[in-house]
């Protein structure tokens, strides 16, 4: 569990609750790291790199927002420091219909966006030429991503639409950037030629833009450089009613691709705006408990799928149900609608005993 800052670190108590053995009948063991800002400061970001330590150990994590300060001699962010040291390569959001809430441009199946988690423009050494203020004053960026990473991004994300029974669409300026962004392409080019089952449409990163606003009739899956991802999540996720409404997942892989760590977030900030006022929407919080036991069933925990399940189930439903908070036009507090998902998780549990092998 990574602690975080404002809203960030109410939400992750919140959701924490339905890791709890009375609500999801296993026993979790969740170990902590003090991620807010404060304690940065105080171990001189000691305390991230002993955070990440533990997640290459035990390859999960859950992660509350953080406060990233502007400062250049600051303490900077803590998300670059745990993608580098997992040596995490893919981000996967995906915006998915929330019941009872009406989507934008007509989206009715679900969008996820695979990007780079690591180099391109994040990360880039920056620097500046001639006098402060002047015309001519020029400022410079050196960018970087390497092969492994859009080998990584490309290949998940023709996985993740053979899941998902969908199209993998979008891509990078390629046209304009034929060697920096046309190395990302290659990838995308050799991945299909791998999974010929995949329906594939690469679209220029603009054109990816103007298509989503005109809705999709089927799934979609996007793979985007750092940046260009960082942007497309932006979008499509309020798109389906609320950037709160969807989790962010940070994947790191072995040499055959396969998945070896997994940390969980919700896309949002802090929100200091709503901070102490119980109104922020916990649905991202929730859903990434839920994402992490996904793939803590990947390694065979016994329960961990059931678990998460019941999870993402009981999250969507209570929205279904009319308990919603403000910013998906309901009035419902966060901790009214964290009890309304623990009490059908249980529900769930006792059914699901009840019907046995049945179900």
């Amino acid at each position: 569990m990574l602690e975080g800052d404002e809203t960030g670190q109410e939400l992750l108590d919140q959701a924490l609750r339905v890791l709890a053995p009375d609500v999801l009948g296993i026993d979790i063991e969740l170990e902590h790291f003090d991620l807010s800002l404060e304690h940065r400061r105080a171990t001189h970001n000691a305390s991230v790199h002993e955070a990440a330590q533990a997640m290459r150990t035990c390859g999960l994590g859950i992660k509350a927002a953080t406060v990233t300060p502007e400062g250049r001699d600051d303490v900077g962010s803590p998300n670059r420091i745990l993608r580098e040291e997992v040596d995490g390569k893919v981000i996967i959001r995906t915006g998915r219909r929330i019941p009872g809430v009406a989507p934008l441009a007509g989206v009715h199946h679900p969008i996820s966006v695979v990007r780079m988690a690591v180099e391109d423009a994040y990360g880039a050494r920056q620097w500046r030429e001639g006098e402060d203020g002047a015309p001519d004053e020029m400022a410079f960026r050196t960018e970087r991503i390497t092969r492994s990473t859009c080998r990584a991004v490309s290949e998940y994300a023709f996985r993740t639409a053979a899941r998902m029974r969908g199209q993998v669409y979008g891509g990078p300026k390629w046209t304009v950037s034929p060697v920096y962004e046309g190395m990302l392409k290659e990838e995308m080019d050799a991945a299909a030629a791998r999974h010929p089952e995949v329906d594939y449409e690469p679209v220029l990163i603009d054109a990816t833009y103007a298509g989503l606003i005109g809705g999709a009739d089927s799934p979609l899956v996007i793979p985007a450089l750092n940046r260009d991802g960082d942007c497309l999540s932006d979008l499509v996720l309020p798109m389906f009613g609320s950037i709160a409404g969807a989790e962010s997942v940070l994947l790191g892989f072995d040499e055959q691709l396969e998945t070896d760590v997994t940390m969980a977030e919700a896309p949002h900030g802090t929100a200091p705006a709503l901070l102490g006022k119980d109104l922020a929407n916990p649905m991202a919080m929730l859903l990434s408990c839920g994402a992490v036991l996904h793939y803590a069933a990947q390694r065979g925990q016994e329960g961990a799928e059931d678990a998460s399940r019941a999870i993402y189930e009981g999250t969507l439903e209570a929205v279904a149900t009319g308990v919603r908070t403000p910013d998906l036009g309901g009035h419902a507090t966060t901790s009214e609608y964290v009890e309304t998902v623990l009490g059908r998780v249980r529900t769930k549990r006792e059914i699901w005993s009840s019907l046995g092998a049945s179900r």
